[in-house]
């Protein structure tokens, strides 16, 4: 037999038996779909967050640690300066926690609700350090930062309730009301001025009783020198104790959460594989029927000269068929969850083609086990005896 008729007589026994034909397909279908969205979203999240950690991997923090004796060390009011003149560094921003300022909306509102919001004291400098953005409003400046005005931090500015800046947008903080000129996107990599209301030095100083030490230095380096950089950051920093700095590096968070989603990229797909077994399963039982309703026609072939060969090719030609046709509908559904998820969440659409390749190679391999057996079990019929008990 050619392959044409192999596979015209495949395609006429699955059109003879529609719906359980779509059942069984259906199953390696949702295995596949699992399987390709679980890839799909995994390579669009991590695309994501890759191009993140290339664009933020040179930015690291300073901050203020303990001693030898466990006392706490705070950093010299010079750390930020002499910082600035490590030749690799290209921009450098300090911020310092502002003690006993809670922020709420009203001055009715108990100062115990604060909603975790802390006060920082904050550079001008510090939104391009850490190349952050401004959702509503400005960011402060020299001449803002004089005045008691506040910028609020994504997290902080939804505890407030407030979503967008008008004139008259204002918050008690510190025993007075401020007035809200800003409103931050998240800053991925600095999650604490989320959930901060940012004030100038300046005003810090005069209002609400700031000692002037910063708390925690901003700063980015070429990247090319960033661990040259972070090596000497606590003698420049600190020289008489430089023991009491903590230097750290927030992009190696975006390469924690790379590692956890490829974790459970591992998971889910060991639960789409259980789905195609199952599918599988589906598949072999089906055959099996099929192997069963057809004695007959399994007799009148063989009868008519058909080889044991030839009749276990049509069987194991419908399984094939079965899982292809399951395997094109995941591989579509897959897609399709991938770039809903990609649209949805504003990331770039990615789908792997060994995750299509593997689609169709992994249906196919499953179909051609699942239908090893009942076409085995077919061309093993005497033509005399399946004639017999049609």
């Amino acid at each position: 037999m050619r392959a044409a008729d192999v596979l015209l007589g495949g395609l006429q026994g699955l059109r003879a038996r529609k719906v359980r034909a779509a059942l069984s397909a259906l199953g390696i279908a949702i295995g596949i779909a699992a399987g390709v969205a679980v890839l799909g979203i995994s390579a669009s999240a991590k695309a994501d967050l890759l191009a993140q950690l290339g664009a933020e991997a040179n930015l690291l923090t300073v901050s203020a640690g303990q001693s030898f004796d466990g006392s706490p060390a705070p950093l010299p009011a010079t750390a930020e300066p002499m910082i600035a003149r490590i030749p690799p560094v290209q921009s450098v921003s300090a911020v310092a926690f502002v003690t006993g300022a809670s922020v709420r909306r009203t001055a009715a509102i108990l100062p115990i609700s604060t909603g975790g919001i802390t006060v920082l004291a904050a550079q001008p400098g510090l939104l391009a350090t850490v190349r952050g953005g401004v959702a509503s409003g400005v960011f402060l400046n020299a001449g803002t930062a004089r005045y008691p005005a506040v910028v609020l931090g994504a997290v902080a500015a939804r505890t407030l309730g407030i979503d967008q800046v008008t004139s008259g947008t204002q918050v008690y903080l510190g025993g007075q009301y401020f007035t809200v000129i800003g409103i931050l996107s998240q800053v991925p990599l600095a999650p604490e001025i989320d959930e901060a209301a940012l004030v100038g030095f300046p005003v810090a100083h005069a209002l609400l009783g700031l000692d002037g030490q910063p708390t925690e230095i901003y700063l980015r380096a070429l990247p090319d020198q960033v661990q040259a950089v972070a090596s000497v950051l606590p003698f420049t920093a600190s020289p008489a104790q430089p023991e009491g700095v903590q230097v750290s590096r927030p992009s190696s968070v975006l390469a924690a959460r790379v590692a956890a989603r490829t974790a459970f990229t591992g998971l889910f797909l060991a639960l789409g594989a259980v789905a195609i077994l199952v599918g599988g399963v589906g598949i072999a039982n089906i055959m099996v029927i099929s192997v069963l309703e057809r004695r007959a026609e399994i007799g009148l072939r063989r009868a008519l000269g058909a080889a044991r060969r030839h009749v276990a090719l049509q069987f194991l030609a419908e399984s094939l068929l079965l899982a292809v046709f399951g395997s094109a509908a995941g591989v579509l559904l897959g897609a399709a969850a991938t770039g809903g998820y990609a649209l949805a969440t504003s990331h770039a659409f990615a789908l792997p083609g060994v995750a299509v390749a593997a689609g169709f190679g992994v249906g196919a391999g499953v179909g051609a086990l699942a239908g090893l057996y009942p076409a085995t079990r077919a061309a093993r019929l005497a033509p005399a005896e399946a004639l017999r008990s049609a």
